[in-house]
C-alpha cells in the first residue's frame, strides 16, 4: 500500500488505490505526481512539476521552489522572513517532514507525516486519505503548540494544456477580487506583469488590463500567446453547509480538477499565472503553469503584512489565521478529478451531499464526483 520511491530526482512516499496514485516528497511535502481516473492506461494527471528536479540548485535549498511540484502546506503562507529565518511559503514547504506510519482499513488508506518545530515549539502533522472507488485525496494538516495570527494556506500548482485557452477556472461565488496591489519585486517579471496595480474586479472573466484599465481580460482562460506574470486574490462567500469550491477544467484532455475547503478558514483563491515570464535561474523561461492556492492571506506578503488592514480585512474577509496553543487548529481540504463530457465547459456551481459533489457547467452539463463532503467539517473517514 505504501512504498518509497524516488520521483523526479525526490525521495517520495507513494500511497495508492484502484483509481489513484499519489506521491508526497519527503522534503516539503509536496504532492505530486498523482494520477486519478486510474481505468486501463487511461489516467488524469493534473499537477505541475518544475522543470529543474535534477539539476543543481544549491540556493533553493530549504525553498519551496527546490521541489515545487503539485499541491503543499505553507505556514506561514508568502514571502521569506530573513530575520526569524522563515524561508518563502515556510518550513513546511521546504523543510523534511517525518513518517509516522500508514494504514489500511475497511477500503480507507492512510499516510501519516510530521514536522517538529515548523515554527519555533510548532508541530504539525499531516494525514492523508484516499478510499477505494473514489478519484479523491483527502488532507487533514493539524498544528499544534502555536500561538498568533499567521498566514496559512494550500498551494496546488497545475499543468496547462499545450493549446491556448483550454484550461477553464472558476470558484465559488466570488464576494471581492483584487490584482496584485504593486509591481512585482523582481523587475525582470515585472516587465511582464499584464494587469492593472491594485485594481478591484468582480468576476475572473473581466480583469482590468495594465496598460488601459478599461480594457478587461479574461483571467478565467489559460493559457495565453502572450508571457506574462500575474497574481490576483478572489475571496468567496461561505455558505452553510457546504465547501467553498475551486474548480478548473481541461477540455483539451477532458478532465476536471477541483478543490473543497471551508470558507471560513480558508476564505480566497490566489490565481498564480506563470507564462513563461521569469528569465533568471531556475526558471529560464521555460515555465508555464498556474497556480490555484487556497489560503488566509492578503496575497503572499506573509503575516506581519497580512495582519495589518488591507482591501480584503476592510471587508472583514480574513488575511490571517488566529492560534492558540491551548487548541489544535485543523484544517481539512479535498482535491480530486474526474473526467469531463464532451463539450464540457467552465464550472459555474458546485453543490455536495452526504456522499458526493455535483459539478454543473455554464451549458447545464453534469459531472459527479464520489466523496464525503463531511470531512472538510471535521468528520473522520
Amino acid at each position: 500500500m505504501l512504498c518509497e520511491e524516488t520521483i523526479f530526482c525526490q525521495p517520495s512516499w507513494v500511497m495508492e488505490s484502484a483509481t489513484v496514485r499519489m506521491a508526497v516528497t519527503c522534503l516539503g511535502a509536496h504532492m505530486a505526481p498523482v494520477r486519478f481516473c486510474r481505468r486501463g492506461r487511461e489516467f488524469v494527471d493534473p499537477y505541475y512539476v518544475a522543470p529543474w528536479q535534477c539539476e543543481e540548485n544549491a540556493a533553493l535549498d530549504g525553498q519551496s521552489e527546490k521541489v515545487l511540484r503539485g499541491d503543499f502546506f505553507c505556514l506561514p503562507f508568502g514571502y521569506a522572513e530573513p530575520v526569524l529565518k522563515r524561508p518563502s511559503h515556510g518550513r513546511t514547504a521546504g523543510a523534511a517532514w517525518s513518517l509516522e506510519g500508514s494504514q489500511s482499513r475497511d477500503g480507507v488508506h492512510e499516510l501519516h507525516i510530521s514536522m517538529k518545530d515548523a515554527l519555533v515549539a510548532t508541530n504539525v502533522t499531516r494525514r492523508y486519505f484516499i478510499r477505494d472507488g473514489e478519484d479523491v485525496i483527502y488532507d487533514r494538516t493539524t498544528i499544534t503548540g502555536l500561538s498568533g495570527a499567521y498566514t496559512v494556506g494550500h498551494h496546488a500548482v497545475l499543468r496547462v494544456p499545450s493549446s491556448q485557452t483550454h484550461l477553464l477556472v472558476s470558484t465559488s461565488r466570488q464576494i471581492f477580487g483584487m490584482t496584485y496591489p504593486k509591481p512585482f519585486d523582481d523587475l525582470d517579471v515585472a516587465s511582464l506583469q499584464s494587469l492593472a496595480i491594485g485594481a478591484e474586479f468582480e468576476d475572473l472573466r473581466r480583469v482590468p488590463l495594465a496598460s488601459n484599465h478599461d480594457v478587461m481580460v479574461d483571467l478565467s482562460i489559460h493559457p495565453s500567446s502572450r508571457a506574462s506574470a500575474n497574481l490576483l486574490q478572489v475571496a468567496v462567500k461561505a455558505e452553510k453547509g457546504q465547501p467553498a469550491w475551486t474548480a478548473a477544467v481541461n477540455t483539451e484532455e477532458g478532465y476536471l480538477w477541483f478543490s473543497l475547503r471551508d470558507a471560513a478558514v480558508l476564505p480566497s483563491t490566489l490565481v498564480w499565472v506563470e507564462n513563461r515570464a521569469r528569465r533568471l535561474p531556475p526558471w529560464n523561461g521555460r515555465s508555464c503553469l498556474l497556480g490555484l492556492e487556497d489560503v488566509c492571506s492578503f496575497f503572499n506578503m506573509g503575516s506581519e503584512i497580512s495582519q495589518k488592514e488591507n482591501a480584503f480585512s476592510a471587508r472583514g474577509i480574513k488575511t490571517v489565521r488566529e492560534f492558540s496553543t491551548d487548541q489544535p487548529s485543523n484544517i481539512s481540504y479535498i482535491q480530486g478529478a474526474a473526467r469531463t463530457p464532451d463539450g464540457f465547459g467552465r464550472v459555474c456551481a458546485a453543490e455536495c451531499d452526504h456522499n458526493s459533489a455535483t459539478f454543473t457547467d455554464v451549458s447545464g452539463k453534469t459531472v459527479r464526483v464520489s466523496l464525503d463532503a463531511g470531512f472538510i467539517f471535521g468528520k473522520e473517514l
